[in-house]
């Protein structure tokens, strides 16, 4: 074994040592002259000192490549015991928050007795079969507008506790298939939120609804977040819709998982799964929870929600592709109008089919959910400023918001 170089540096010194005590006795012989037992003396002295070095020099590196062996194999000992250990306590830590968030997940029927059997005749979309979560403890139900029917509809909820409830919807949007149900109901458990702005391609996410039927309610599937700002085409009964903004997940996803949470690890809801690619296997889509956050606070806050509109449809690039209307896709930011409602805010303010807003209140604008989430913050007879682009034309118009 090479001796280590602290070792050889040790040695080193000792060795120059030893020469300059050589030195000076022969420096000293030189001026006086010795006798030969003054020689022989000295050449003792120098023996001995040579002779203790060295003893000094094995002893110490001895000591050194044993204490380092030792070091290390602890070490690495510890790492492998505290990585299992880590292992072991974060698979623990995410089967207990998906067992507390399941606790907050509801069942949906359009039908007050339809029913718990895979086997039934009646079809999900008869019985509006479905799935919703809890997102305030006072019985606010969040879930898809085709489950739960749209504003002012009825419908039954299940509780995880077997508890059954008529809930009303008492705020839905078709554009963005959500609903807020009603029920009254006190001290529930509900889920809190994460930010869907932040999401990342690739991150750890777990479905959670009730597919089929109500026997396998409560269904947990994991997967990943494959992609995010989506847009897909609807087509039902001859009629076209487009649904953008939307997150793409892998997580298994039936007819009834519709309107239940997809949620991270943490447990934290990012989205409300939506739809689901029949003709490929592995892609399911949820809605980003960022869009009813201000929702389901005012809900929250003061039992109500005035939904302020501006009147007006929009679509971002992603979208224009699909429509056969020779729209140019060359703007690069911004929401192209489509649409404006007559004698809206929008109508009324200037704003044309053709132009694209590009902000709102200094707010950036990517899609029409962009859009809305703003608007949902504002109340009827608020005022916001939209910078719009008409052909070369750059123009900042003030609109005043309508119910």
């Amino acid at each position: 074994m090479s001796p280590s170089p602290k070792s050889l540096f040790i040695l080193t010194k000792i060795e120059n040592i030893v020469n300059t005590i050589f030195e000076v006795i022969l420096l000293r012989r030189a001026k006086k002259k010795s006798t030969g037992k003054k020689i022989i003396i000295t050449t003792i002295i120098l023996l001995i000192i040579w002779l203790l070095g060295f003893y000094i020099y094995v002893t110490y590196n001895n000591i050194e490549i044993y204490d380092a062996n030792y070091t290390a194999e602890k070490t690495q000992s510890t790492i492998e015991e505290q990585t299992v250990e880590k292992v072991e306590e974060e698979s623990k830590n995410v089967s207990d928050v998906i067992e507390e968030t399941v606790e907050s997940v509801v069942g949906i029927s359009k039908l007050k007795n339809a029913g718990d059997s895979i086997f039934s005749s009646s079809t999900e979309s008869q019985l509006g079969l479905g799935t919703g979560v809890i997102v305030t403890e006072n019985g606010y139900i969040l879930s898809n507008e085709h489950v739960t029917g749209s504003k002012y509809s009825k419908c039954y909820v299940t509780l995880e506790n077997g508890n059954n409830y008529s809930g009303t919807v008492v705020w839905s949007d078709s554009n963005i298939d959500l609903s807020i149900v009603k029920i009254e109901a006190n001290n529930l458990k509900y889920v809190t939120f994460a930010d869907s702005d932040n999401i990342k391609i690739g991150e750890t996410v777990y479905a959670i609804g009730n597919p089929i039927g109500f026997e396998f309610r409560r269904t947990v599937t994991s997967g990943i977040i494959s992609a995010k700002n989506r847009t897909i085409k609807i087509e039902e009964e001859e009629n076209v819709s487009y649904m953008t903004d939307l997150i793409q997940t892998d997580a298994t996803i039936n007819p009834g998982n519709s309107g239940g949470p997809l949620i991270y690890p943490n447990g934290q809801i990012i989205g409300i799964n939506t739809v689901k690619i029949s003709s490929a296997e592995g892609i399911g889509f949820a809605i980003p929870i960022n869009i009813v956050k201000p929702i389901i606070e005012s809900y929250q806050n003061t039992g109500d929600f005035q939904e302020a509109k501006i009147g007006v449809y929009a679509y971002d690039t992603e979208v224009i592709p699909y429509l056969e209307t020779g729209i140019s896709t060359s703007f690069q930011e911004g929401i192209y109008v489509t649409e404006v409602t007559k004698n809206g805010p929008s109508d009324a303010a200037g704003i044309k089919e053709g132009d694209i807003i590009t902000q709102i209140d200094e707010v950036e604008l990517e899609t029409m959910n962009d859009l809305r989430e703003y608007i949902y913050t504002k109340k009827p007879n608020d005022e916001v400023t939209l910078k719009i682009s008409r052909g070369k034309i750059k123009r900042e118009i003030v609109v005043k918001i309508g119910k």
